[in-house]
This record gives structure tokens, C-alpha cells and sequence, in this order.
């Protein structure tokens, strides 16, 4: 009677298997070329002029009320202006 090989002697080792090292693979890089398609100017945005995200909305309301700006929340805003306006507001509140 023959006994069952392992599961390491039967598969191959899968590399998402890998543990996890700390680092977001999907957070751009600071060593991003400048002409890198990784972080974009809002006003080159292909879906810039659509409204803004509901994401967009939460996080700019919120943002605009935790720097006492109540007027930098426009529900109007499409997804480039809003995007400008949150940068505006971390900035501004050092974040």
C-alpha cells in the first residue's frame, strides 16, 4: 500500500502565497517617472467632467467640515474639481 504524497510534493508553490511584506503594491511609487501614468493631473482625467464619486462626496464633506470650510463642499463639483478641492483642503490642514 502506497501512502499519499504531500501537498508540497504535488503542487507548485502559488507566489501570492508569499507573506505579506508591509509594502501596498498599488500605492505609487516617489520614484514614479514625472510622464508615469500613475498619478495624473485631475484636468488630464478621460472621466474628469463626470459628477464626482460618492467616495468623493463623503470624504470632501467630511474634510470641509474638519477645516470649518463649509463652503468648499459643492455637491455640483465633477470628479476633477473635486479631487482639487480635497487636495486644497489636506493641504491646508497639513495632512
Amino acid at each position: 500500500m502506497s501512502s499519499k504524497p504531500s501537498p508540497d510534493a504535488t503542487h507548485s508553490r502559488n507566489p501570492q502565497d508569499a507573506p505579506f511584506t508591509g509594502e501596498n503594491p498599488k500605492k505609487p511609487s516617489d520614484a514614479a517617472p514625472p510622464n508615469s501614468n500613475q498619478i495624473k493631473d485631475p484636468d488630464d482625467w478621460v472621466t474628469g467632467e463626470e459628477p464626482m464619486t460618492g467616495a468623493q462626496a463623503s470624504y470632501l464633506k467630511t474634510l470641509s467640515e474638519e477645516a470649518h470650510a463649509p463652503d468648499a463642499f459643492d455637491p455640483k463639483l465633477d470628479k476633477a474639481e473635486a479631487s482639487k478641492r480635497i487636495d486644497e483642503l489636506k493641504e491646508k490642514m497639513g495632512r
